[in-house]
């Protein structure tokens, strides 16, 4: 599961009551619930006062200002087209929400209960008689039929492949719809329908949902858009009719009356912005300014707030991601040599400050990791594959190259040619050639000009071995429908993960992606195994198993070298004004520290001081 809504900040709600029925089409008596969780039960039972993580301490009021890098140019974050603004799902409500200290649980928003049969074959969502759009109307099951019919017709391929097992979606009544599934062994499919945002008939249905747009759409959460400035400024407005505000799981959310998000293209002049109090929430993604760049006045004195969050999120894969549909990268051999000339202990210690681990999983900082050797269970998996894989998967563990760290990677780059040598390369006139006198060389596209510093280095290493690669830094939207068309040989990129991995990983690797544009399966990957394996983590009838099952598609994953590893950090580094007041405990499970901040709010004691204080 990607979670469909990390996409967005979109969070949570949901309070209800028991009560028995019998479900549509079935002689099983269900009873309704609450909620419902990937495996086993939910945490919190029906009448909870609200999540771990939040306050009922937190007042409302008051205005948040975000600096965000990049630009963008629609208000429709749910289609292939265009680039959308930050946070849009804000102002949508969707069925279920899930925790932020859980694996995969989801509580009813929309839905007020939830009924599931043992074999989770369907699910029904009754709705809450009080849901509203922000314009009053009643939402039905009738949007939820359209919504689910538009996004799969018209939206980001994405969802074709979410909910690509869907096999029908029906509005029993105006309170009631119903999901059936086509595969009922997978569980995931009654949690991730509950993700959808529900999009408004009424209004869609004489719009082109398919067309990029900057107008403001109609929504149902608990926020608006009060302004937009194409590329320069997002302004969202706390809706004070906002239907579900009593809702229990919305207590201590949504603080702020205004969110205002300013818009920078240079991350340098992005950090200056936020030293001189022009926005008041920064989340740090370079080590760099981290290390260096957090100095002055108001660092000194306490005022702007630095501070670094532990966190138990798995951080995935970034990479240098190789677009397999290239011939260049289609030979195993090429792709280790490749990976032997990345010197990662020099650029941590020279660019990141030793700052970083080494990302050695797809499932990195979590228990989904592979390690080792194959033992047990998982090694009983992989055995199901023996003839299809490397016999090394079963005898080595997977480990990637090391250096000294001082700049001198020669004996990395000795194995590396020795690949290249073995897969048909020779030097010739101090250019990689093959036997057909092609010349080895890619081009490295990037969207972000401050990772030049990364890819420069690996650039002059591969020219050590005759490969001539060079770096093309494109303005973000061209960035966003070159990768989305595959157009690239080879860019900087993540896929992030979570602790319920699902049917987001069809997406992320299975071949029926490879040709689709605007997938995931970015480096265009087609192994019959890792199909497979990505089937049977979907699959997975309970924890346990599903973490067998993750390690070796992990494995396998590794084994085959689509990728160039890079680095996690196993913490949230992030920087702030001293004028919020915040729950004692954090979300546990937070990507990108998104539901953490919204459960902050302003203090009153401090906030006309410390606005004073960013105008110095």
């Amino acid at each position: 599961m990607t979670r469909l809504l990390s996409l967005s900040l979109a969070i949570f709600a949901g309070l209800s009551v028991f009560s028995t029925s019998i479900s549509a089409n079935s002689e099983q008596t269900i009873q309704p619930t609450h909620g419902i969780a990937m495996h086993g039960s939910p945490k919190y039972p029906v009448g909870f006062a609200g999540f771990d993580y939040t306050s009922a301490e937190a007042q409302k009021g008051g205005r948040l200002r975000l600096g965000v890098q990049g630009t963008f140019d629609s208000l429709n974050p749910y289609i292939a087209k265009g680039t959308p603004g930050d946070h849009i799902p804000l102002i949508y409500d969707s069925l279920t929400v899930s925790s932020s200290d859980e694996a995969f649980s989801r509580y009813g928003l929309v839905a007020e209960t939830i009924e599931l049969p043992e074999d989770r074959s369907w699910v029904i969502y009754n709705l809450r008689s009080e849901a509203r759009f922000h314009d009053g109307t009643p939402i039905t099951a009738d949007d939820v039929v359209f919504s689910f019919n538009l996004l799969m017709e018209k939206g980001s391929p994405f969802f074709q492949s979410y909910y690509g097992e869907v096999k029908e979606v029906e509005a029993l009544n105006p309170h009631k719809v119903k999901f059936t599934f086509d595969n009922a062994d997978n569980r995931e499919l009654a949690l991730i329908v509950g993700e959808l945002p529900i999009l408004p008939k009424h209004y869609w249905a004489t719009k082109d949902f398919a067309k990029s747009s900057l107008e403001i759409p109609l929504g149902s959460g608990p926020y608006t858009i009060s302004s937009v400035e194409p590329g320069r400024k997002l302004v969202f407005k706390r809706n004070k009719d906002y239907w579900g505000e009593s809702l229990a799981v919305n207590r201590g959310l949504y603080n702020f009356d205004t969110i205002r998000l300013d818009y920078y293209k240079d991350a340098v002049v992005l950090l200056e912005a936020l030293k001189a109090g022009q926005f008041d929430f920064r989340l740090e993604n370079s080590a760099k300014q981290w290390a260096t760049g957090y100095t002055g006045n108001a660092i000194d004195s306490g005022r702007l707030i630095k501070q670094q969050i532990p966190h138990d999120i798995p951080t995935g894969m970034q990479s240098f991601v190789l677009n397999l549909r290239n011939p260049l990268f289609q030979d195993i051999k090429v792709r280790q040599a490749l990976n032997y000339a990345f010197d990662f202990e020099w650029s941590n210690k020279n660019l990141f400050y030793n700052a970083y681990t080494r990302t050695q999983s797809y499932f990195s900082n979590s228990e989904l990791a592979s390690k080792g050797i194959p033992e047990g269970r998982e090694k009983a998996i992989l055995l199901e594959y023996k003839d299809q894989l490397p016999a090394s998967i079963f005898t080595d563990a997977f480990t990637l190259p090391v250096s000294g760290g001082n700049g001198h990677n020669r004996a990395n780059l000795r194995t590396a040619m020795k690949l290249l040598k073995e897969a048909g390369w020779q030097v010739k006139n101090n250019q990689l050639m093959n036997a057909e006198g092609q010349a080895f060389k890619f081009e490295i596209m990037l969207a972000q000009p401050t990772f030049e510093r990364v890819v420069n280095p690996y650039v002059k290493a591969l020219k050590k071995l005759g490969i001539q690669a060079s770096v093309r830094h494109v303005e973000v939207s061209q960035y966003i429908n070159r990768v989305r068309s595959f157009n690239f040989d080879a860019i900087v990129g993540g896929v992030g993960q979570s602790l319920s991995p699902g049917n987001e990983q069809v997406e992320f690797w299975h071949s029926s992606r490879v040709d689709q544009a605007g997938s995931r399966n970015r480096s265009g990957i087609s192994h019959p195994v890792v199909d497979a394996l990505v089937a049977q983590v979907v699959a997975a009838p309970n924890r346990e198993e599903l973490i067998y099952r993750t390690r070796a598609l992990d494995r396998v994953l590794l084994s085959q070298h689509y990728v160039i590893p890079q680095w996690h950090l196993s913490s949230h580094r992030i920087a702030y004004w001293d004028k919020f007041k915040q729950p004692d405990v954090s979300p546990k499970y937070d990507p990108g520290y998104q539901q953490g901040l919204l459960t902050w709010w302003i203090d009153s004691t401090k906030a006309p001081s410390a606005a004073a204080q960013q105008k110095q």
